[in-house]
């Protein structure tokens, strides 16, 4: 099959889809990978490493124009006129992002597999974790940076000060993310504090990170009485392919001390705060009540070495299955067809289509 990599566009987003080793593993196989030129640099690969394993360097269109397109970050408005009828397999989170782009996959016919919702043989969502975890980690550093003074923030260090802890953080969210940036915050030395629904995640959480870990049932009583002393919170809810649930209204968000700050991590499924929206990382905060909204939409782009190698090693076995698959096999895989969202011009992910008012538009997968 012809493989094709495009450099990605969102700002600051240097993540690359595939480094020169998936190249050779893949050349190795058979296909043929197209890397647009320039594509691996923000990750600190040269064209001539690709060139080495094997692709040819093309242009954007050439890059484009290929029956698998692998990419980080869903499609902009820029790059929907090379959409067609070929497979797509990214991050699309098509509940978060422009309903216009789950439009054009299904006028254009593409076929899109969207990394957050494939699923393993345990329900979990192998080609998310990794970047939730590095996002997770990012949630507290961010945090604390955005509580110095110099940023806004009443300044309130979130770490350990000669054994004593300083800052208060509240993380909603006992998933990936939020187990990652309780690690970090709990490392810091703030006293931190987890919103969750399975007391066994916390219970785990609480062996792996410290034991000053404190857990509360996520309720909005309970969210509502520790937001008015959190120094920094945390947004950490994930729904599987879903529109993220508001778990901080603003009636809440007013109670905030001035000058905190609130980082959601869920903002590529729309946000789980009631004031988020999407933010870059040339623009990354905004203030809304005078609290710091951190809600930039591809964190672990800030680390795209780290980041690239960390989803290059759970995507690569994925991209070989569907470069040797016909159609056919693709959406009778038990796995890959729960990544499948939009597939000879429908949506085929219910809850995209429910999230998007697009059920007229939904048909389930026959197999």
């Amino acid at each position: 099959m012809i493989i094709g990599v495009p450099k990605e566009t969102k700002i600051k987003e240097n993540r690359v889809a595939m480094t020169p080793q998936g190249v050779a593993s893949l050349v190795g196989q058979g296909h043929h990978l197209k890397i647009e030129m320039g594509a691996g640099l923000g990750s600190g690969f040269t064209d001539q490493q690709y060139q080495q394993a094997g692709a040819a360097l093309v242009t954007t269109a050439e890059a484009w124009d290929c029956a698998l397109v692998v990419k980080v970050k869903e499609p902009l408005p820029t790059e929907y006129s090379y959409l067609a009828q070929q497979r797509v397999f990214t991050f699309f989170h098509l509940t978060g992002v422009d309903p216009q782009l789950t439009q054009e996959l299904v006028e254009r016919k593409t076929t899109a597999i969207a990394y957050e919702t494939l699923e393993d043989e345990n329900g979990r969502l192998p080609i998310l974790a990794p970047m939730s975890a590095i996002a997770g980690n990012m949630a507290a550093l961010m945090g604390a940076y955005y509580q110095a003074a110099f940023n806004g923030g009443h300044g309130v260090q979130t770490a350990r000060i000669l054994g004593k802890p300083s800052g208060k953080v509240l993380i909603i969210g006992d998933g990936i993310v939020g187990q990652h940036a309780a690690n970090i915050a709990c490392g810091m030395g703030a006293s931190v504090t987890i919103a969750g629904l399975d007391k066994s995640n916390f219970d785990r959480f609480q062996a792996d990170i410290s034991d000053q870990l404190q857990f509360i049932q996520s309720t909005a009583e309970n969210i509502q009485a520790q937001v008015i002393e959190a120094d920094v919170v945390i947004g950490a809810v994930l729904c599987k392919g879903a529109k993220a649930p508001k778990v901080l209204t603003e009636p809440m968000l007013k109670t905030m001390q001035p000058g905190s700050v609130v980082v959601d991590v869920s903002i590529d499924q729309g946000g789980c705060f009631e004031t988020s929206r999407a933010t870059t990382h040339d623009d990354p905060v905004y203030s809304v009540h005078d609290v710091i909204h951190y809600c930039v939409s591809n964190m672990p782009g800030a680390y795209p070495r780290t980041s690239t190698f960390a989803l290059s090693d759970v995507t690569l076995a994925y991209i070989e299955q569907i470069a040797a698959m016909t159609d056919e096999q693709l959406i009778a895989d038990p796995y890959l067809r729960t990544a499948l969202n939009t597939w000879q011009g429908n949506i085929v992910y219910r809850q995209v289509a429910e999230d998007l008012g697009r059920l007229a538009h939904y048909s389930p997968l026959n197999i």
